[in-house]
């Protein structure tokens, strides 16, 4: 793009085609879980072997994210947003043609590099909206990861009972298409970037590391916690992210930099992501499962798969208002506010639930806290990260800010699917594992309240990511 053309457009315009490429993202992420028994018996697999289109997804979005958000620092955003759409629309399409669960899972693999459309979204907007606009507008995208997730589980269930489940991925391989045809045609490339070398020892390290961590939790409800494999597999992937850590501390040009991770408003941050995809991302699972159990249960509602999906719409709109409002929330009362009061309305929504869901409407009424409270917290969290690193660390901060909240939803649900499977008669859950999973949910987010009051405010982030750009920089000059 010219540069003439640059200036003609639009920050609703950029707003617009981040929000579309967001939200095929993050449909994609969650569309897939109502479909798993479909899937599972129409591909003739095993319910061990269909889960890792979930876990496929989940590792690669955990090592590409942050990856792609420095590639995007150093090379220029709108090339790599385009690259990553690219990449999102041929790991879709191959889904939608998939005729083996081999070939799905490669797919899901492929898609989940989609991940690194959040960072640089963000990193898009600082670079190229007026000041009074990125707060609002990186709270809106932020949003969208648990809008889209919301959304991916309704839609879900009514393609899957109306359509072949191959529909799960044509139809937002329209959308990411359409979302990459606009980046090429509207984003302009950004002038912010940070000469470098892609230190490739610390990406494979940063790969393998994260990656072991994740299979050994992925694997727990097969393999136990206290298992040799488990034990055996964790200790390994902390070994190898010990070394990762190392090599980008000796590196002068660190994939990673870990002066920015010292950072106050960064680490703090960062905890506070960790314990919030610990405490709410169970619910997009949970939620319809327990909506689904039959009355004879005691407990259960006997809903169908899209009735039970309903179940989470008032979380989407609660998500989408808050993510609406969040410009003003940021503006009037801060984003250390928003994050302390989203994680705990979340974490109040979750004790409701733990001891009161005899009814549908306890599951509505905490479902809509939540989406209020998650909403808060989620745009709260990609502002403080921006605020605390300067300009040309935006996208690797961001990314690995996901990586964080990918990680702690990994450990919650799958300490959540612990609860239920060790929980159960005559092959069905009892209420037990439920309301442990409400109850483990609740003190993950209270100690998220905790980490967030530990958030510097307004002036010691602006004088931290200062303090910072020195330090991040100094590759760069001495090239």
């Amino acid at each position: 793009m010219g540069e003439s053309t640059t200036e003609r457009v639009h920050p609703n315009v950029i707003l617009a085609v981040v929000s579309l490429a967001g939200l095929a993202y993050a449909v994609l992420s969650s569309s897939v879980i109502p479909a798993l028994p479909t899937i599972q018996h129409d591909l003739n697999a095993s319910e061990t072997g269909v889960t890792w289109l979930l876990t496929g997804y989940l590792l690669s979005a955990s090592v590409a994210t942050s990856i792609l958000g420095r590639l995007g620092d150093m090379y220029g955003k709108e090339r790599l947003l385009l690259f990553t759409l690219v990449i999102l629309a041929l790991g879709t399409l191959l889904a939608a043609v998939s005729t083996s669960l081999e070939v799905l899972i490669v797919a899901r693999v492929i898609q989940g590099a989609g991940g690194g459309i959040f960072p640089l979204a963000f990193a898009i907007m600082r670079d190229e909206f007026p000041p009074a606009r990125v707060a609002g507008s990186i709270g809106l995208m932020s949003s969208i990861l648990g809008i889209g997730s919301g959304v991916g589980i309704v839609t879900g269930g009514l393609i899957v009972e109306h359509l072949s489940w191959h529909w799960l991925f044509w139809i937002p391989l329209v959308i990411t298409i359409l979302a990459a045809v606009a980046t090429w045609r509207y984003i302009p490339e950004s002038p912010v970037r940070v000469p470098g070398r892609v230190n490739w020892l610390a990406a494979t390290l940063m790969t393998a590391g994260i990656s072991t961590v994740l299979i050994a939790i992925s694997e727990t409800t097969t393999w136990g916690w206290g298992s040799p494999k488990t034990l055996g597999l964790l200790a390994v992937g902390l070994v190898i992210c010990a070394a990762w850590i190392m090599v980008e501390v000796r590196s002068r040009e660190p994939l990673i930099d870990m002066t920015m991770m010292r950072i106050r408003g960064v680490w703090t941050t960062n905890t506070a992501a960790f314990l919030l995809g610990a405490g709410m991302y169970s619910s997009f699972i949970v939620f319809p499962q327990f909506a689904q159990l039959p009355k004879s249960t005691g407990f259960g509602f006997g809903a169908s798969v899209v009735v039970s999906g309903l179940y989470l719409l008032p979380s989407t709109l609660g998500m989408g208002l808050l993510g609406s409002l969040a410009g003003r929330v940021a503006r009037r009362f801060g984003s250390k506010f928003a994050l302390v009061a989203g994680s705990g309305i979340t974490a109040a929504a979750f004790a409701l639930l733990a001891f009161q869901h005899g009814h549908p409407y306890d599951m509505l009424i905490s479902a809509f806290l939540l989406g209020v409270g998650i909403g808060l917290a989620f745009s709260a969290l990609g502002n403080l990260i921006v605020q605390a690193v300067p300009p040309g660390q935006t996208g690797v901060a961001s990314g690995m800010n996901t990586v964080m909240r990918t990680l702690g939803g990994a450990l919650g649900g799958q300490i959540a699917a612990t609860f239920i499977v060790n929980n159960t008669v005559r092959g069905k859950p009892t209420v037990t594992g439920f309301t442990a999973t409400f109850l483990m949910a609740t003190g993950f987010l209270i100690l998220c309240v905790l980490a967030s009051l530990l958030v510097p405010g307004r002036e010691a982030r602006e004088q931290g990511a200062s303090l910072a750009r020195e330090p991040a920089l100094a590759p760069a000059e001495a090239r």
